[in-house]
């Protein structure tokens, strides 16, 4: 802490102090406001500035101090509270001269405080409360910054989001936004007669997707659980008992890696549907997230770091070989080829390019050469079966199998499938995943006899889907990267 922080905490100390003494509590809680101050500019705005002067409107507001000009005997302040800001008026004819003391040697920008009192117009046109009667409801004891936008405070900035929230109007507006988003998505999919249910978070076998889990231990049971990578096979259990379309917004936690798109806790809305292929998933995609922009922006198109992306259905649809081929400037029958595919993949710096099957190799010159090229909003289909442990096979190609990625701005932000749903295919995949996990592969999907005992139950045929919230919410609210929309992303320890 440098010095100037040090001293002016020492002096709040003090008026700490000073209040305590004067038998009063810093930080009372028996004080309510009875409007906001959007409320407040509401009812203002229904009347002329001459029928508000006549017939003046008494309100209690509270808030943070944002701003505050002293005048000799007067001062203004600046108060934040959740509906936006509104000036206040403090007087000492008016307020008194003890209280008005008392608020000189008190009160800080910073602090918490409640003002009651009529509006009124002050020259400039400015909506102000004057005060009648003021109270400290909050002492800070560290001052505001003066600076939190320059990108050395970046770090800082994800570390204390409180202070970013409390000084960033713009921030707060993401995290609106996101609320506004995951309610449009859950209205979206129950007004269609899905289910919203809940899943567990800690599983004995880390399953629904390929990635290292987190590794936690139940000391009663004394045994070692996972915290959740992926819903998806709960979700399809829920598909065996008869709830037929099911959704859950949930967290998951993958041991990797952090970047601009990826945090290890991170949150998705994932979604299936009994009688339904990965068409319809397609389908039910664009309607959801064209209604979402629409909702958002009055049209189904916004802008992204300079760039517009346009949600109006209906979207591209291309083929990984045909990704691949487009912005890899290969012809696309030579992706078919074994050779061709290791040849190139040892080229890009794949290291297993002597060893790993075709179909993993084609992925891989994929999303080298043509993922992060591709605006979209673009549907990528015909995954091979190599990558695809849980998707159903295309009934014509067997190789492949019937699953899309969403591509939009060169990121992933959705995966869907139709669900394989024979439990002998499923055993056999799960045995080629534990093969791989033997060799070294720490993502590949751990063998679940107990979803393998669901299956054999009978799944109806059916169609899932994953939306990456975080991702989505980035699109949505211009952010660059995913820190900017977590409230509280994962960051090194301090020091």
């Amino acid at each position: 802490m440098n010095e100037v922080w040090n001293d002016l905490m020492k002096e709040r100390f003090l008026k700490i102090g000073a209040l305590r003494s004067g038998g009063l509590n810093p930080w009372p809680n028996d004080q309510a406001p009875g409007w906001t101050n959007a409320g407040a500019r509401a009812a203002a705005s229904e009347r002329t500035p001459e029928e508000l002067a006549a017939r003046p409107i008494r309100v209690d507001v509270a808030g943070r101090v944002m701003g505050l000009r002293r005048f000799g005997k007067a001062a203004f302040l600046v108060l934040s509270d959740r509906s936006g800001r509104l000036q206040a008026y403090v007087k000492k004819d008016h307020l008194g001269k003890e209280a008005y003391d008392r608020f000189l040697k008190s009160v800080d920008a910073g602090d918490i405080v409640w003002v009651d009192g009529p509006l009124f117009l002050t020259r400039t046109g400015e909506l102000t409360v004057e005060a009648a009667r003021f109270r400290l409801l909050a002492k800070a004891i560290r001052p505001l910054p003066e600076k939190w936008h320059g990108l050395s405070d970046v770090e800082t900035r994800y570390r204390q989001r409180y202070v970013d929230l409390i000084v960033n109007e713009d921030v707060r507006e993401i995290f609106r936004r996101r609320a506004r988003i995951v309610s449009f998505l859950r209205s979206f999919l129950t007004a269609r007669d899905f289910l919203e249910v809940e899943t567990p978070m800690m599983q004995t076998v880390a399953g629904g997707a390929t990635a290292r889990p987190f590794v936690t231990h139940h000391n009663a049971l004394d045994m070692d659980l996972y915290l959740r990578i992926a819903p998806e096979l709960y979700l399809k259990r829920l598909l065996v008992g008869g709830f037929e379309r099911v959704f859950e917004i949930n967290r998951n936690f993958r041991n990797e890696g952090i970047d601009t798109q990826h945090n290890p806790e991170f949150t998705m809305i994932e979604f299936y549907q009994a009688y339904a292929t990965y068409r319809e998933m397609m389908d039910l995609t664009e309607e959801m997230l064209s209604s979402l922009a629409t909702e958002l922006f009055g049209a189904p198109r916004f802008t992204y770091q300079g760039e517009t992306v346009d949600f109006t259905p209906p979207w591209e649809r291309l083929t990984v070989a045909q990704a691949a081929a487009r912005h890899g400037g290969f012809p696309e029958e030579r992706l078919s080829d074994e050779a061709f595919l290791r040849e190139t993949a040892g080229r890009l710096g794949r290291k297993d390019a002597a060893t790993a099957s075709p179909g993993n190799l084609l992925v891989a010159i994929y999303e080298e050469v043509a993922e992060r090229k591709i605006a979209g909003p673009t549907f990528v289909t015909e995954y091979p079966i190599d990558v695809s442990p849980l998707s159903r096979r295309n009934d014509d190609r067997p190789g492949i199998v019937d699953r899309f990625e969403l591509i939009i701005r060169g990121r992933e932000i959705a995966n869907a499938f139709s669900e394989l749903n024979d439990p002998v295919d499923q055993r056999a995949r799960f045995d080629e995943q534990l093969r791989k996990r033997e060799r070294g592969d720490e993502e590949a999907h751990f063998m679940d006899e107990d979803y393998l005992r669901a299956l054999e139950h009978g799944m109806p045929p059916a169609a899932g889907e994953g939306i990456g919230i975080d991702r989505l919410v980035m699109l949505l609210t211009d952010s660059p990267s995913i820190r900017d929309v977590i409230l509280f992303p994962q960051l090194r320890k301090e020091g």
